[in-house]
């Protein structure tokens, strides 16, 4: 069965997406900081597929060496997730007040790691048949929302590394993808004291990427809520 690599997976999107992967078959090698969220989906699907997780940063070389290594002990990987990643300060601050050591940190996590991850994994998702590369962005990379400066610039530079890089690997399927609004976690950090029940949960945003996976579609830019009503 086909491995995929997940990072963010303890929570979100990241965990729903490996519920749904799991229940498909796929072997899994999940990633998180949260070491206990982290081990409870693991056990959770343990039962139904093959789950290698694997505690730690995205943004340590030594973690990103092991994620691949994990992979490439279950057969693959067929698929990379880059789907962790860093809100930054909350209450967002105004870029003229951004703490710039934090927002080294914030592209470290969102664009430096996944390049670097990618480049480790590129190897072996060359020789699969069905090589994939899945980046979570958002639409505060193409939107100029108020606050979202740090954040919303990084995953900016994720869609045109994106970009980049599926012109430079047209054997590969490289999707960059905006899950849309969800209640989530990082969501509500990003609007703290404020009520986000309304936003949908992150399982709805998984029918567009098994969509994206299933049909095989080109290499792109995509919202997944979009992809799953068509």
């Amino acid at each position: 069965m086909p491995t995929a690599i997940i990072t963010g997976a303890s929570r979100g999107l990241g965990r729903a997406l490996a519920r749904a992967l799991a229940e498909r078959g796929w072997n899994l090698v999940l990633d998180a900081r949260g070491g206990d969220a982290l081990q409870e989906v693991a056990t959770e699907l343990a039962p139904t597929t093959k789950v290698v997780a694997v505690a730690g940063d995205v943004a340590d070389a030594a973690h990103r060496e092991a994620l691949v290594e994990a992979a490439r002990s279950l057969g693959g990987p067929d698929m990379l997730v880059n789907n962790a990643s860093a809100l930054g300060p909350s209450p967002q601050p105004p870029l003229a007040d951004y703490p710039i050591d934090v927002f080294r940190q914030v592209y470290e996590v969102n664009v430096t790691a996944p390049l670097a991850l990618i480049q480790l994994a590129l190897p072996l998702l060359a020789q699969s048949p069905q090589g994939r590369i899945l980046n979570v962005t958002s639409d505060a990379g193409v939107e100029g929302y108020e606050g979202w400066g740090g954040y919303g610039s990084s995953k900016a530079a994720l869609e045109q590394l994106s970009k980049v890089l599926a012109a430079e690997q047209p054997q590969l399927r490289v999707w960059w993808v905006d899950p849309g609004d969800m209640n989530t976690q990082m969501h509500q950090e990003a609007f703290p004291g404020e009520d986000i029940s309304d936003r949908p949960p992150p399982e709805e945003s998984v029918p567009g990427l098994l969509r994206l996976i299933d049909d095989d579609l080109p290499s792109g830019r995509y919202s997944a809520r979009e992809v799953a009503a068509k």
